[in-house]
C-alpha cells in the first residue's frame, strides 16, 4: 500500500514538472517568434547573423534596441505581475484577490497623474498632437512612490484591526476608490495636453522598456521568486486556516504581510514603468489552478512562466494585429481576460452546483 501511494506521488510530482517544462519550452518559442514579428520585415536569419556580428545597422536597431527589451519586457513583467497575483491569492484565501485589488494599481496611477500635473511631465509629441511623457523617470518615480503610499495605507489599516483576509480586501478596496477620486480631481483642473499625457500613461505599454527598466525589475523579480519559494511550504499551510498554520508554528500574521509586502512592491515597479496592464495577475493563477491543482510548491514557478507567456503573447498580438499600428498592451489584455474570466467564473459556478446537487 505505501509503495503505490509513493508511485503515486511521484506520477503526481513528474505530470507537474514536465508540465512547468514545457510551458517554459513554449515561453522560449514565443519570444523567438515574437522578436521576428512586426512591420519591419526581420528573418531568423537576420538575429543569427547579428548575434555573429555580421547584422545591419538597420537589424541591429530594430532588435536589439526596439523589439528585444519589449519581449524581455513582456517576460519579466507578465512572470511579476502573475506570480504576484498567485501569493496574494493564496494569502488572502481568496480567489477574486490581484494585485489591482489591492489598491496597487489606482495609487501608482495617482502618483503618475499627479506627476505629469506638478512637474509638467506631459507633452505634444513633435509635430503630431499625439500625447507623450517627456520625463518617464520621474513619472515611474513618482508612481512607484505614491504605490507604496498606496500600500502603507492598506497595512497600517490592516494593523490596526488585525492582519485578517477580509480587513486587508476592504481596505484595498477603500484605497483604490480614495486614489481613484484623487485622479479624477487631477484630471478635472489639467490641461488638454496633460490630460492627454494622463490617459496616455494610463494605457500598459511595454513600448516603454528600456534596458535600464529592465535591469531594475530584474534585480527585484529574482530575489522576489526566491523568496516565495522559500516560503511556498509556510503558504500551503495557511490554506487550511489561520488556527491550523499557527498550530504548526506559523507566524501568521508575518507571513502574510511580508508576502503581500513583496508581492505589492513587484507589482508596483511593474506599473511605474509600463502602466496598468490588468487580468494578467487575475487570470493567469485561475487557468494553472485549474490545470495543475492548488499546490503552492508547483503553482507559483508555472504561474510565473505561464504569465510570462500570456503576456508576451499579448504583447505579440497587439504588435502585429493591426500593424504597423501598435496597440497598448493594456487594452488587449482586457479584452482577452476579461471573457476569460467570466469564463472561468462561470465554469467554477457551475462545477459547485453540479458538486451540490
Amino acid at each position: 500500500m505505501s509503495k503505490q501511494i509513493v508511485g503515486e506521488y511521484k506520477k503526481y510530482i513528474r505530470r507537474r514538472v514536465i508540465f512547468i517544462i514545457l510551458l517554459a519550452i513554449l515561453l522560449v518559442v514565443a519570444a523567438m517568434l515574437s522578436t521576428v514579428s512586426g512591420s519591419a520585415d526581420i528573418r531568423p536569419s537576420d538575429i543569427i547573423r547579428l548575434f555573429k556580428g555580421e547584422g545591419t545597422d538597420f537589424v541591429y536597431l530594430v532588435v536589439w534596441n526596439i523589439r528585444m527589451p519589449r519581449v524581455i519586457g513582456a517576460i519579466l513583467a507578465g512572470m511579476a505581475l502573475a506570480v504576484s497575483g498567485t501569493v496574494i491569492q493564496s494569502l488572502l484565501r481568496n480567489p477574486l484577490a490581484s494585485p489591482y485589488t489591492l489598491g496597487i494599481s489606482g495609487s501608482a496611477a495617482f502618483g503618475a497623474a499627479f506627476a505629469i500635473m506638478t512637474f509638467g511631465a506631459g507633452s505634444v509629441g513633435g509635430s503630431s498632437d499625439l500625447a507623450a511623457i517627456s520625463n518617464p523617470y520621474t513619472v515611474a518615480f513618482s508612481a512607484f512612490v505614491w504605490s507604496l503610499a498606496g500600500v502603507g495605507v492598506i497595512f497600517l489599516l490592516s494593523r490596526y484591526r488585525g492582519a485578517t483576509p477580509e480587513v486587508i480586501i476592504l481596505s484595498g478596496i477603500v484605497v483604490s476608490s480614495l486614489f481613484g477620486a484623487g485622479i479624477s480631481a487631477i484630471q478635472y483642473f489639467a490641461g488638454s495636453v496633460q490630460l492627454a499625457s494622463i490617459v496616455f500613461w494610463s494605457f500598459g505599454d511595454l513600448g516603454r522598456a528600456s534596458w535600464d527598466n529592465l535591469c531594475i525589475l530584474g534585480a527585484l523579480l529574482v530575489p522576489a521568486l526566491f523568496f516565495f519559494g522559500w516560503h511556498v511550504w509556510t503558504y500551503r499551510a495557511m490554506q487550511s486556516g489561520d488556527e491550523h498554520a499557527q498550530s504548526l508554528g506559523v507566524k501568521v500574521q508575518s507571513v502574510r504581510l511580508g508576502g503581500l509586502v513583496t508581492a505589492a512592491l513587484l507589482t508596483s515597479v511593474v506599473v511605474s514603468f509600463y502602466g496598468v496592464i490588468a487580468f494578467v495577475g487575475l487570470v493567469v493563477p485561475h487557468i494553472i489552478r485549474r490545470i495543475i491543482g492548488h499546490d503552492e510548491q508547483f503553482l507559483l514557478p508555472a504561474s510565473a512562466v505561464f504569465g510570462g507567456f500570456f503576456l508576451l503573447l499579448s504583447d505579440t498580438l497587439a504588435r502585429t494585429i493591426i500593424a504597423p499600428t501598435v496597440l497598448p498592451v493594456g487594452i488587449l489584455t482586457s479584452f482577452i481576460g476579461a471573457p476569460l474570466f467570466l469564463f472561468l467564473l462561470v465554469r467554477g459556478f457551475a462545477g459547485r452546483s453540479n458538486r451540490i446537487h
